[in-house]
């Protein structure tokens, strides 16, 4: 029988365990920014273009490497950061498995300059799916700069299946987020296609934490400190009136390491119970010291998921350790020791201490109208005096009543009227949240939320439909502040966006609203975006496949009235008279009933008539 077995080429073996650490462009992002950590860098630059697909470039200011160590950094299973099998449970750095600089190189060409601080000369590289063209002396600064081009060139398959540019970007920024945030002690810089998209200053934690998700992030953080013999938990949780519909902000790190981690994510969302609805999810930064021999980072290509050996005991401190947090917040009042409102008083020793004293009329008579009180409560206990007088009672007490039944009966008629007024038929608001109105065969309730957001549903439609929607210019423009995933997706629909009656300018992390459509107030316009970008990450597949409707019915959601807001008579009017022109007025765009029809039947049946 022939042998049927054989060694694979080393190029096609490269290629194969490539697939499994560079999945995308996002994970040469990771790798790359992880060894510039490594590296003790205090500086790092990010350059991107076409979503990685053409150029990936880490620039840092690390140690750099000797002219031998450059070329031993791509060879497989080449590391300087473990020894023996031993070392993998005493890890203090990102990557240790010598496996990512090989991976990346198989399927790419990559070009690197390097010099460690000590040398004069530094060392250039450059490879081709894997294969070493040439290396060479070169001048450079000190440290390492990697460029890797065109990804999955010699792989055409792995390279058709990469998503939409638009979704690959926002890949790539969730790792550049991931490795920020775990080192704020280093400055980062990240450039897409020629623009800078965040530039972060080295500081702490709360700095980095607003420099990536805006300011306004500042007083939304809720400190969370705890240090037990297992773990070390620092780091903040979200308000609780700040949770969201999706998933957005949520970071575990482990030893300055970003993992996902099902069981700790519900240990976190117990601390919130009660604190915010079920369909709602906190957001929270948190970050674990734990020593490495009680965990396990190597079960994993990405190095994303950990074993911990005591999971049991984590949950339970994090879950306290929020829990307390939150009750600090909520609890502990917030004083401010520089302002002089409130101050105490300092007794005057030189007065003496008079007891409080008592003074009754044993001769008061709370049935005598004869007597009215000479003074006033106030001043009879300053006086000490004792003499009280009682006004008359009114003796036309029955009076009250039939003012009462008469209002009452006055409140049965407006509220059973039948005729018309010249404004046209009579109608009210029941609770501020229904809209009463009368028909020939009884009454019509009318639920004023999903009326309208039917009615702006609607309207949304056709001006996309219409390809032109009048726009309202903003006398001074909005600066909307967008994490960088968030903001790459208004980007992608800015076209869209524009037909409906926004003008959008970008800048850095910012959204400049110049207009916005005719039915929107400014103050709507921040939270509006940020619906749309939430809408977009829980129904991706109804906004790849019907993006006219998705965002009509992401925007209706928004910008439609609510329910506690009161409504005038001609509001009231207004909103039937859009409703019953509207093609679809008995149910809004969830399927919900709009209209309740209540008869005179139905009326006689309460009343047994």
């Amino acid at each position: 029988m022939p042998d049927i077995i054989s060694l694979l080429p080393d190029h096609v073996a490269n290629q194969i365990a490539a697939g499994e650490v560079v999945q995308r462009p996002s994970s040469v992002v990771k790798e790359l920014l992880e060894n510039a950590v490594d590296a003790g860098s205090t500086d790092i630059q990010l350059i991107v273009q076409d979503a990685g697909k053409t150029l990936v470039q880490v620039v840092d200011n690390g140690k750099g490497m000797s002219y031998a160590d450059a070329r031993l950094a791509f060879e497989r299973h080449a590391t300087s950061k473990i020894k023996m099998a031993e070392d993998l449970f005493d890890l203090h750095t990102m990557g240790f498995r010598g496996e990512a600089l090989a991976s990346i190189a198989a399927v790419s060409q990559v070009e690197m300059k390097t010099r460690p601080n000590a040398d004069e000369v530094g060392t250039e590289l450059r490879i081709n799916g894997g294969k070493v063209d040439d290396q060479k002396a070169c001048q450079t600064a000190a440290g390492t700069s990697i460029a890797v081009k065109n990804l999955f060139f010699n792989i055409p398959a792995r390279r058709q299946f990469l998503k939409s540019d638009n979704v690959e970007n926002r890949h790539i920024i969730d790792a550049f987020q991931h490795v920020a945030l775990a080192n704020p002690h280093v400055g980062f810089r990240f450039i897409q296609n020629n623009n800078e998209i965040f530039h972060l200053p080295e500081g702490n934690l709360r700095q980095r934490i607003t420099s990536i998700f805006g300011k306004k992030y500042n007083e939304r953080l809720v400190p969370v400190d705890e240090t037990t013999d297992v773990v070390k938990l620092t780091g903040f949780v979200l308000k609780p009136e700040y949770a969201r519909k999706t998933r957005g902000e949520q970071f575990f790190f482990v030893n300055d390491r970003f993992i996902k981690n099902g069981y700790l994510h519900h240990a976190v969302n117990h601390a919130f119970e009660h604190l915010i609805r079920s369909e709602e999810h906190p957001s929270y930064f948190l970050y674990m010291e734990i020593d490495p021999k009680r965990i396990d980072v190597n079960i994993h290509p990405t190095k994303t998921e950990i074993k911990f050996d005591d999971e049991k005991a984590i949950y339970a401190i994090i879950r306290s350790a929020v829990k307390h947090a939150l009750g600090q917040f909520n609890v502990a009042p917030s004083l401010d020791f520089d302002s002089n409102v409130g101050d105490i008083p300092v007794p005057d020793h030189s007065r003496p201490v008079v007891p409080p004293s008592i003074q009754v009329d044993p001769n008061f008579n709370p049935f005598n109208s004869d007597v009215t009180p000479s003074r006033s409560a106030a001043s009879s206990r300053e006086t000490g005096s004792s003499s009280f007088k009682r006004e008359p009672v009114d003796q036309n007490w029955k009076d009250l009543y039939t003012q009462r039944e008469e209002s009452s009966k006055e409140m049965q008629i407006d509220a059973n009227l039948e005729h018309h007024e010249p404004k046209g038929q009579v109608c009210f608001q029941l609770d501020m949240r229904y809209v009463i109105t009368k028909i020939k065969s009884g009454l019509v309730a009318i639920h004023q939320q999903r009326a309208h957001r039917r009615i702006q549903y609607e309207k949304f439609v056709r001006l996309l439909q219409d390809h032109h929607a009048p726009s309202q210019q903003l006398l001074f423009p909005i600066n909307v502040h967008l994490p960088g995933g968030d903001l790459e997706e208004v980007k992608a629909l800015n076209d869209t966006l524009h037909r409906l009656g926004f003008e959008l300018e970008f800048s850095g992390q910012q959204a400049i609203v110049q207009g916005v459509p005719m039915n929107l107030s400014e103050s709507d316009i921040q939270s509006v975006l940020e619906q749309l970008v939430e809408d977009m990450k829980n129904e991706a597949d109804v906004f790849r496949n019907d993006l006219t409707h998705a965002m009509a019915k992401s925007l209706s959601r928004h910008a439609s009235i609510k329910n506690g807001k009161r409504l005038e008579d001609e509001e009231m009017h207004h909103l039937i008279n859009e409703l019953f022109a509207c093609q679809m007025p008995y149910s809004d765009i969830f399927g919900q009933p709009i209209v309740v029809q209540i008869g005179t039947e139905d009326l006689d049946k309460k009343f047994n008539v």
